[in-house]
Protein backbone atom coordinates (compact mmCIF):
# COMPACT_ATOMS: atom_id res chain seq x y z
CA UNK A 1 0.00 0.00 0.00
CA UNK A 2 1.83 3.36 -0.92
CA UNK A 3 2.11 5.81 1.78
CA UNK A 4 1.07 8.73 2.95
CA UNK A 5 4.05 11.62 2.07
CA UNK A 6 4.89 15.10 3.94
CA UNK A 7 6.97 17.53 4.61
CA UNK A 8 7.22 20.89 6.13
CA UNK A 9 6.67 23.80 3.97
CA UNK A 10 10.27 25.69 3.97
CA UNK A 11 9.78 27.46 0.55
CA UNK A 12 11.31 31.12 0.92
CA UNK A 13 8.29 34.03 1.60
CA UNK A 14 7.44 36.51 -0.41
CA UNK A 15 5.48 40.02 0.16
CA UNK A 16 2.40 38.58 0.17
CA UNK A 17 1.06 40.52 -1.85
CA UNK A 18 -1.82 38.59 -2.40
CA UNK A 19 -3.36 38.19 1.26
CA UNK A 20 -5.01 41.34 1.30
CA UNK A 21 -7.51 39.65 -1.40
CA UNK A 22 -8.83 36.77 0.99
CA UNK A 23 -9.48 40.04 4.00
CA UNK A 24 -12.42 39.71 6.19
CA UNK A 25 -13.71 42.70 4.16
CA UNK A 26 -13.71 40.94 1.21
CA UNK A 27 -14.62 37.78 2.20
CA UNK A 28 -17.85 39.58 3.73
CA UNK A 29 -19.35 41.30 0.58
CA UNK A 30 -18.94 37.52 -1.60
CA UNK A 31 -20.80 36.46 1.55
CA UNK A 32 -23.53 38.84 1.10
CA UNK A 33 -23.84 38.30 -2.49
CA UNK A 34 -24.24 34.66 -2.16
CA UNK A 35 -26.73 35.19 0.61
CA UNK A 36 -28.82 37.87 -1.88
CA UNK A 37 -29.52 34.27 -3.55
CA UNK A 38 -33.17 32.86 -2.93
CA UNK A 39 -31.64 29.13 -2.66
CA UNK A 40 -28.70 30.00 -0.20
CA UNK A 41 -28.92 28.88 3.11
CA UNK A 42 -25.63 28.17 5.52
CA UNK A 43 -24.37 25.01 4.81
CA UNK A 44 -24.03 22.40 8.08
CA UNK A 45 -20.88 22.77 10.06
CA UNK A 46 -20.36 19.08 11.66
CA UNK A 47 -19.18 18.38 15.12
CA UNK A 48 -17.96 15.13 15.60
CA UNK A 49 -17.49 14.70 19.45
CA UNK A 50 -17.45 10.83 19.70
CA UNK A 51 -14.59 10.75 16.98
CA UNK A 52 -12.41 13.36 18.69
CA UNK A 53 -12.84 11.10 21.64
CA UNK A 54 -11.85 7.93 19.55
CA UNK A 55 -9.23 9.43 17.87
CA UNK A 56 -7.56 11.29 21.02
CA UNK A 57 -8.09 14.92 20.41
CA UNK A 58 -10.26 17.63 21.54
CA UNK A 59 -12.61 18.69 18.94
CA UNK A 60 -13.66 17.34 15.18
CA UNK A 61 -15.30 19.68 12.75
CA UNK A 62 -16.65 19.18 9.59
CA UNK A 63 -18.00 21.67 6.87
CA UNK A 64 -20.21 19.75 4.85
CA UNK A 65 -20.86 21.56 1.25
CA UNK A 66 -22.94 19.12 0.10
CA UNK A 67 -26.06 21.20 0.71
CA UNK A 68 -24.91 23.99 -1.35
CA UNK A 69 -27.15 25.44 -3.28
CA UNK A 70 -28.58 22.02 -3.66
CA UNK A 71 -25.71 21.08 -5.90
CA UNK A 72 -23.78 18.82 -3.74
CA UNK A 73 -20.84 21.17 -3.87
CA UNK A 74 -18.89 23.99 -2.61
CA UNK A 75 -17.77 24.74 -6.38
CA UNK A 76 -20.88 27.31 -7.63
CA UNK A 77 -19.92 29.83 -4.86
CA UNK A 78 -16.72 30.81 -7.03
CA UNK A 79 -18.21 30.40 -10.45
CA UNK A 80 -21.41 32.55 -9.32
CA UNK A 81 -19.25 35.50 -7.98
CA UNK A 82 -16.89 35.62 -10.48
CA UNK A 83 -19.69 36.01 -13.12
CA UNK A 84 -21.22 39.22 -11.00
CA UNK A 85 -17.85 40.73 -10.37
CA UNK A 86 -17.83 40.54 -14.34
CA UNK A 87 -20.54 42.33 -15.40
CA UNK A 88 -20.77 44.85 -12.58
CA UNK A 89 -17.12 46.01 -13.91
CA UNK A 90 -18.68 45.39 -17.93
CA UNK A 91 -21.63 47.98 -15.99
CA UNK A 92 -19.03 49.86 -14.25
CA UNK A 93 -21.28 49.44 -10.86
CA UNK A 94 -19.78 48.17 -7.71
CA UNK A 95 -20.54 44.34 -7.63
CA UNK A 96 -22.06 45.18 -3.62
CA UNK A 97 -24.93 46.38 -5.50
CA UNK A 98 -25.51 43.75 -8.07
CA UNK A 99 -27.71 41.04 -5.51
CA UNK A 100 -29.58 38.18 -7.22
CA UNK A 101 -32.82 40.31 -7.74
CA UNK A 102 -30.58 42.96 -9.56
CA UNK A 103 -28.49 40.45 -11.91
CA UNK A 104 -32.40 38.62 -12.97
CA UNK A 105 -34.05 41.63 -14.04
CA UNK A 106 -34.74 42.54 -17.44
CA UNK A 107 -32.82 46.16 -16.56
CA UNK A 108 -29.65 44.50 -16.25
CA UNK A 109 -30.25 42.11 -18.95
CA UNK A 110 -31.02 44.94 -21.90
CA UNK A 111 -27.97 46.56 -20.42
CA UNK A 112 -25.18 43.89 -20.07
CA UNK A 113 -26.65 41.76 -23.31
CA UNK A 114 -25.83 38.11 -23.56
CA UNK A 115 -22.12 36.51 -23.01
CA UNK A 116 -21.08 33.08 -23.01
CA UNK A 117 -19.31 32.03 -19.69
CA UNK A 118 -16.67 29.15 -20.99
CA UNK A 119 -14.94 26.51 -18.39
CA UNK A 120 -12.83 23.54 -17.93
CA UNK A 121 -13.86 20.61 -14.81
CA UNK A 122 -14.20 17.61 -13.82
CA UNK A 123 -18.03 18.14 -12.61
CA UNK A 124 -18.56 20.15 -10.03
CA UNK A 125 -17.17 23.55 -10.88
CA UNK A 126 -18.86 23.25 -14.25
CA UNK A 127 -22.06 22.68 -12.87
CA UNK A 128 -21.42 25.34 -10.76
CA UNK A 129 -20.39 27.99 -13.59
CA UNK A 130 -23.80 26.16 -15.80
CA UNK A 131 -26.04 26.88 -12.97
CA UNK A 132 -25.16 30.17 -12.44
CA UNK A 133 -25.02 30.82 -16.06
CA UNK A 134 -28.51 29.92 -16.19
CA UNK A 135 -30.60 31.70 -13.26
CA UNK A 136 -28.61 34.80 -14.94
CA UNK A 137 -30.25 34.18 -17.83
CA UNK A 138 -26.51 33.69 -19.89
CA UNK A 139 -25.06 31.31 -21.39
CA UNK A 140 -22.10 28.15 -20.98
CA UNK A 141 -19.97 25.86 -22.65
CA UNK A 142 -18.32 23.01 -20.25
CA UNK A 143 -15.43 20.89 -21.18
CA UNK A 144 -14.65 17.81 -19.47
CA UNK A 145 -11.70 15.76 -18.97
CA UNK A 146 -11.41 12.22 -20.00
CA UNK A 147 -12.94 9.86 -17.80
CA UNK A 148 -14.93 12.57 -16.38
CA UNK A 149 -18.35 10.27 -14.32
CA UNK A 150 -21.29 10.09 -16.95
CA UNK A 151 -23.92 11.49 -13.94
CA UNK A 152 -21.15 14.82 -13.93
CA UNK A 153 -21.78 15.12 -17.22
CA UNK A 154 -25.76 14.79 -17.39
CA UNK A 155 -26.04 17.19 -14.23
CA UNK A 156 -24.37 19.84 -16.11
CA UNK A 157 -26.45 19.21 -18.94
CA UNK A 158 -29.45 19.40 -16.97
CA UNK A 159 -28.63 23.16 -16.02
CA UNK A 160 -28.36 23.98 -19.89
CA UNK A 161 -24.64 23.99 -20.61
CA UNK A 162 -23.34 22.78 -23.78
CA UNK A 163 -20.76 20.22 -22.51
CA UNK A 164 -18.67 17.56 -23.99
CA UNK A 165 -15.86 15.03 -22.69
CA UNK A 166 -12.62 15.62 -24.09
CA UNK A 167 -10.09 13.17 -24.69
CA UNK A 168 -7.16 15.16 -22.85
CA UNK A 169 -6.77 15.51 -19.16
CA UNK A 170 -7.89 18.70 -17.07
CA UNK A 171 -5.10 20.80 -17.69
CA UNK A 172 -5.51 20.78 -21.48
CA UNK A 173 -9.15 21.36 -21.33
CA UNK A 174 -8.26 24.60 -19.75
CA UNK A 175 -6.40 25.71 -22.13
CA UNK A 176 -8.94 24.33 -25.15
CA UNK A 177 -11.84 26.04 -22.96
CA UNK A 178 -9.75 29.36 -22.83
CA UNK A 179 -9.45 29.49 -26.57
CA UNK A 180 -12.81 29.06 -27.46
CA UNK A 181 -13.51 31.78 -25.22
CA UNK A 182 -11.28 33.74 -26.80
CA UNK A 183 -12.62 33.25 -30.09
CA UNK A 184 -16.17 33.39 -29.31
CA UNK A 185 -17.74 36.68 -29.61
CA UNK A 186 -19.02 37.51 -25.81
CA UNK A 187 -16.70 35.03 -24.38
CA UNK A 188 -15.91 34.40 -21.22
CA UNK A 189 -13.09 32.45 -19.29
CA UNK A 190 -15.25 31.30 -15.76
CA UNK A 191 -11.95 29.04 -14.39
CA UNK A 192 -10.32 28.71 -11.05
CA UNK A 193 -6.47 28.79 -11.81
CA UNK A 194 -4.52 31.79 -12.62
CA UNK A 195 -1.67 31.81 -14.65
CA UNK A 196 -0.12 35.13 -15.87
CA UNK A 197 -2.69 37.72 -17.80
CA UNK A 198 -5.51 35.67 -16.41
CA UNK A 199 -6.13 36.76 -12.87
CA UNK A 200 -8.85 39.05 -11.97
CA UNK A 201 -11.41 36.17 -12.40
CA UNK A 202 -9.76 33.41 -10.89
CA UNK A 203 -9.33 35.98 -7.58
CA UNK A 204 -13.34 36.68 -7.77
CA UNK A 205 -13.60 32.68 -7.59
CA UNK A 206 -10.94 32.45 -4.58
CA UNK A 207 -13.43 35.24 -2.93
CA UNK A 208 -16.45 33.18 -3.90
CA UNK A 209 -15.13 30.41 -1.99
CA UNK A 210 -13.96 32.34 1.14
CA UNK A 211 -18.19 32.57 1.68
CA UNK A 212 -17.59 28.82 2.82
CA UNK A 213 -14.69 29.91 5.29
CA UNK A 214 -16.82 33.00 6.80
CA UNK A 215 -19.30 30.63 7.10
CA UNK A 216 -17.15 28.15 9.44
CA UNK A 217 -15.67 30.53 11.13
CA UNK A 218 -18.97 32.03 12.29
CA UNK A 219 -20.38 28.84 13.16
CA UNK A 220 -17.26 27.95 15.23
CA UNK A 221 -17.23 30.87 17.24
CA UNK A 222 -21.12 29.97 17.73
CA UNK A 223 -20.77 26.92 19.25
CA UNK A 224 -17.86 28.42 22.08
CA UNK A 225 -14.49 27.97 19.58
CA UNK A 226 -12.98 30.88 19.20
CA UNK A 227 -9.62 29.69 17.47
CA UNK A 228 -9.38 26.07 15.47
CA UNK A 229 -5.97 24.99 16.37
CA UNK A 230 -5.49 22.86 12.80
CA UNK A 231 -7.25 23.63 9.76
CA UNK A 232 -6.52 20.80 6.48
CA UNK A 233 -7.84 21.81 3.39
CA UNK A 234 -7.77 20.07 -0.03
CA UNK A 235 -5.80 21.26 -3.54
CA UNK A 236 -6.35 20.39 -7.15
CA UNK A 237 -4.72 23.47 -8.68
CA UNK A 238 -4.53 25.22 -5.06
CA UNK A 239 -7.74 28.30 -5.59
CA UNK A 240 -9.87 26.47 -2.62
CA UNK A 241 -6.66 25.88 -0.81
CA UNK A 242 -5.25 29.35 -0.91
CA UNK A 243 -8.76 30.79 -0.34
CA UNK A 244 -9.43 29.12 3.24
CA UNK A 245 -5.67 29.08 3.99
CA UNK A 246 -6.11 33.33 2.90
CA UNK A 247 -8.95 33.68 4.58
CA UNK A 248 -8.13 32.05 7.96
CA UNK A 249 -4.73 33.69 7.82
CA UNK A 250 -6.38 36.96 7.85
CA UNK A 251 -8.62 36.23 10.45
CA UNK A 252 -5.81 34.87 12.98
CA UNK A 253 -2.76 36.49 11.82
CA UNK A 254 -1.47 36.77 15.51
CA UNK A 255 -2.07 33.41 16.10
CA UNK A 256 -2.66 31.27 12.81
CA UNK A 257 -3.77 27.58 12.64
CA UNK A 258 -1.49 25.12 12.05
CA UNK A 259 -2.72 24.99 8.27
CA UNK A 260 -1.86 21.45 6.59
CA UNK A 261 -2.90 21.25 2.29
CA UNK A 262 -3.43 18.05 1.58
CA UNK A 263 -3.70 16.50 -2.35
CA UNK A 264 -4.13 13.42 -4.37
CA UNK A 265 -0.80 11.74 -5.16
CA UNK A 266 -1.23 11.39 -8.49
CA UNK A 267 -1.65 14.90 -9.09
CA UNK A 268 0.32 16.58 -5.92
CA UNK A 269 1.79 19.49 -7.86
CA UNK A 270 1.91 22.20 -5.04
CA UNK A 271 3.91 19.18 -2.84
CA UNK A 272 6.41 18.82 -5.62
CA UNK A 273 6.94 22.52 -5.67
CA UNK A 274 7.12 22.40 -1.66
CA UNK A 275 9.66 19.65 -2.20
CA UNK A 276 12.47 21.67 -4.10
CA UNK A 277 11.70 24.72 -1.66
CA UNK A 278 12.90 26.94 -4.29
CA UNK A 279 9.42 28.63 -4.41
CA UNK A 280 9.19 27.93 -8.16
CA UNK A 281 5.76 26.37 -9.35
CA UNK A 282 6.45 22.47 -10.02
CA UNK A 283 4.14 20.74 -12.58
CA UNK A 284 2.70 16.90 -12.57
CA UNK A 285 1.71 15.77 -16.14
CA UNK A 286 0.16 12.69 -17.24
CA UNK A 287 -3.37 11.53 -17.06
CA UNK A 288 -3.19 12.04 -13.38
CA UNK A 289 -5.29 9.26 -12.47
CA UNK A 290 -7.05 9.19 -9.30
CA UNK A 291 -10.43 8.45 -7.79
CA UNK A 292 -10.24 12.21 -6.24
CA UNK A 293 -11.42 13.54 -9.51
CA UNK A 294 -11.61 17.12 -8.00
CA UNK A 295 -8.13 17.09 -7.18
CA UNK A 296 -6.50 15.86 -10.69
CA UNK A 297 -4.84 19.01 -11.49
CA UNK A 298 -1.35 19.44 -12.20
CA UNK A 299 -0.72 22.87 -12.61
CA UNK A 300 -1.34 25.12 -9.76
CA UNK A 301 -2.61 28.77 -9.57
CA UNK A 302 -0.44 31.18 -9.33
CA UNK A 303 -2.11 33.67 -7.45
CA UNK A 304 -2.98 31.29 -4.26
CA UNK A 305 0.78 29.30 -4.77
CA UNK A 306 1.99 33.00 -3.46
CA UNK A 307 -0.34 32.80 -0.56
CA UNK A 308 0.23 28.88 0.22
CA UNK A 309 4.24 29.65 0.17
CA UNK A 310 3.84 32.49 3.34
CA UNK A 311 1.30 30.88 5.13
CA UNK A 312 0.73 26.64 4.64
CA UNK A 313 2.63 24.56 7.13
CA UNK A 314 2.58 21.43 5.90
CA UNK A 315 2.03 20.00 2.61
CA UNK A 316 0.63 15.98 2.35
CA UNK A 317 0.47 13.77 -0.34
CA UNK A 318 -2.51 11.21 -0.04
CA UNK A 319 -2.81 7.98 -2.05
CA UNK A 320 -6.53 7.08 -3.29
CA UNK A 321 -6.80 4.57 0.17
CA UNK A 322 -6.58 7.89 2.42
CA UNK A 323 -9.87 9.54 0.34
CA UNK A 324 -11.52 5.83 0.87
CA UNK A 325 -10.55 5.81 4.50
CA UNK A 326 -12.21 9.38 5.02
CA UNK A 327 -15.62 8.62 3.44
CA UNK A 328 -16.33 5.45 5.03
CA UNK A 329 -15.58 7.51 8.62
CA UNK A 330 -17.55 9.90 7.48
CA UNK A 331 -20.81 8.13 5.87
CA UNK A 332 -20.58 5.52 9.31
CA UNK A 333 -20.08 7.71 12.00
CA UNK A 334 -19.79 6.87 15.39
CA UNK A 335 -23.06 7.16 17.58
CA UNK A 336 -24.15 10.23 18.52
CA UNK A 337 -22.03 12.14 15.33
CA UNK A 338 -23.80 13.30 12.57
CA UNK A 339 -23.31 11.34 9.36
CA UNK A 340 -21.79 13.25 6.48
CA UNK A 341 -22.16 12.33 2.91
CA UNK A 342 -18.51 12.87 1.72
CA UNK A 343 -17.28 12.76 -1.82
CA UNK A 344 -13.69 11.60 -3.17
CA UNK A 345 -12.36 14.89 -3.30
CA UNK A 346 -14.24 15.88 0.32
CA UNK A 347 -13.17 13.17 2.59
CA UNK A 348 -9.12 13.23 1.92
CA UNK A 349 -8.50 15.31 5.00
CA UNK A 350 -10.27 12.63 7.19
CA UNK A 351 -8.61 10.07 6.32
CA UNK A 352 -5.21 11.57 6.97
CA UNK A 353 -6.21 12.53 10.54
CA UNK A 354 -7.49 9.11 11.39
CA UNK A 355 -4.43 7.81 9.89
CA UNK A 356 -1.92 10.31 11.77
CA UNK A 357 -4.02 9.52 15.02
CA UNK A 358 -4.07 6.08 14.63
CA UNK A 359 -1.57 4.47 12.62
CA UNK A 360 1.77 3.89 14.58
CA UNK A 361 3.73 4.71 10.97
CA UNK A 362 2.79 8.03 10.98
CA UNK A 363 4.16 8.95 14.57
CA UNK A 364 6.44 11.45 13.42
CA UNK A 365 3.93 13.25 11.12
CA UNK A 366 1.51 13.37 14.11
CA UNK A 367 4.30 15.28 16.38
CA UNK A 368 5.32 17.63 13.56
CA UNK A 369 1.96 18.42 13.33
CA UNK A 370 1.27 18.82 16.97
CA UNK A 371 -1.80 17.17 17.15
CA UNK A 372 -2.85 16.14 20.62
CA UNK A 373 -5.77 15.64 23.18
CA UNK A 374 -5.80 19.36 23.12
CA UNK A 375 -6.15 19.87 19.27
CA UNK A 376 -9.34 21.48 17.78
CA UNK A 377 -9.26 20.52 14.05
CA UNK A 378 -11.40 22.29 11.17
CA UNK A 379 -11.70 20.00 7.55
CA UNK A 380 -13.83 21.09 4.45
CA UNK A 381 -16.08 18.48 2.69
CA UNK A 382 -16.48 20.61 -0.56
CA UNK A 383 -18.89 17.88 -2.25
CA UNK A 384 -21.12 15.46 -1.38
CA UNK A 385 -21.90 11.65 -3.17
CA UNK A 386 -21.41 13.78 -6.90
CA UNK A 387 -20.68 10.02 -8.10
CA UNK A 388 -23.70 8.06 -6.29
CA UNK A 389 -22.17 4.88 -8.18
CA UNK A 390 -18.54 4.86 -7.10
CA UNK A 391 -19.64 6.49 -3.81
CA UNK A 392 -21.66 3.40 -2.97
CA UNK A 393 -18.92 1.05 -4.55
CA UNK A 394 -16.25 2.81 -1.77
CA UNK A 395 -18.71 2.96 1.04
CA UNK A 396 -20.62 -0.33 0.59
CA UNK A 397 -18.16 -1.87 -1.21
CA UNK A 398 -20.66 -2.96 -4.28
CA UNK A 399 -19.09 -3.70 -7.49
Amino acid sequence: MEEIKWLKNEMPKTDDQFLPLMSEENIGKALAFHQSFPQYTTTPLAELSQLSNYLGIKDFFVKDESYRFGLNAFKVLGGSFAMANYIAEKLAVDVAKLGYEELTSPALKEKFGQATFYTATDGNHGRGVAWAANKLGQKSVVLMPKGSAEIRFENIQKEGAEVTIEEVNYDECVRMANHLAEEAENGVMVQDTAWEGYEKIPTWIMQGYGTMSLEAAQQLQATGVQRPTHIFVQAGVGSLAGAVIGYFANLYQDNPPIMTVVEAQAADCLYQSAKVKDGSIRFVEGDLQTIMAGLACGEPNTISFDILKNHTDFFISAPDWVSEKGMRILGAPLKGDPQVISGESGAVAMGVVASVMKDPAYQELKQALKLDQNSVVLMFSTEGDTDPENYKKIVWGQE
